[in-house]
């Protein structure tokens, strides 16, 4: 692959939205550095495109991440586009009936893992002065709904991180909190069920997201963005 390919990182790379997208970016020529938590799911995604990396990362581990980062940086890998996509979902309740737990590992990895990851990566793209980072939020990170108050937390946290980090970049550069719409995925069907079918699914999805991802630049600093058609 050529050394001039523009480069993505992207986390929760094996399911969802994020598998999606690396079939998107695939197509359209760019390097991606992705990963996921379960072994099995990497190894099937590494067997597919064995011209990419992926790797088994728990981003809610600051070492880990850590580590990642520095093999990743180390093959002159550094991202030009950076999303922050890995995230879970809490069970469907009443804040109080959440257990400690849960709540306690949803904020490790929809709030901390973006920190580690950004603080993994980011300095190295400041070295270049280029590169656009997207932390995916949510509808409930500018709303809310009943039975999913720790899901939206970490989410209205996504969109006041980011934007105060769009304030810290230096010119040329962008962060970008970036609602991806309702789309039928496993998150949307154990809050939705049955009713998470009226959506559109992660592949459609992706055919209209992936280049707006690949549209963003300097000019999207700061602006808490919702991908077109949602």
């Amino acid at each position: 692959m050529p050394a001039d390919r523009k480069v993505v990182v992207l986390t929760g790379a094996t399911r969802g939205l994020g598998r999606a997208l690396v079939d998107r970016f695939h197509e359209a020529g760019w390097r991606i550095v992705g990963c996921g938590t379960k072994p099995e799911a990497v190894a099937d995604l590494a067997a597919t495109y064995p011209q990419h990396r992926f790797d088994v990362v728990d981003v809610g581990d600051c070492h880990q991440v850590s580590s990642w980062a520095e093999s990743v940086i180390g093959e002159r890998l550094t991202p030009d586009l950076l999303i922050n996509n890995a995230a879970v979902m809490n069970s469907t309740a009443p804040l109080w009936e959440i257990d400690p737990g849960e709540f306690e590992r949803l904020m490790q990895v929809n709030v901390s893992g973006v920190y580690f990851v950004t603080r993994a990566f980011v300095p190295e793209m400041i070295e270049r002065r280029q590169g656009v980072i997207v932390n995916l939020s949510s509808g409930w990170g500018r709303s809310t709904s009943a039975k999913v108050a720790p899901y939206c937390a970490s989410k209205y946290a996504i969109e006041g991180l980011t934007l105060a980090l769009a304030q810290e970049l230096p010119r040329g550069m962008a962060a970008i909190p970036l609602n991806p719409g309702v789309i039928d995925t496993d998150m949307l069907r154990s809050c939705f069920g049955g009713g998470a079918s009226a959506y559109p699914e992660a592949d459609e999805w992706s055919r209209v997201a992936a280049p707006f991802l690949m549209s963003l630049g300097a000019r999207h600093n700061g602006q808490s963005l919702t991908v077109p058609g949602q």
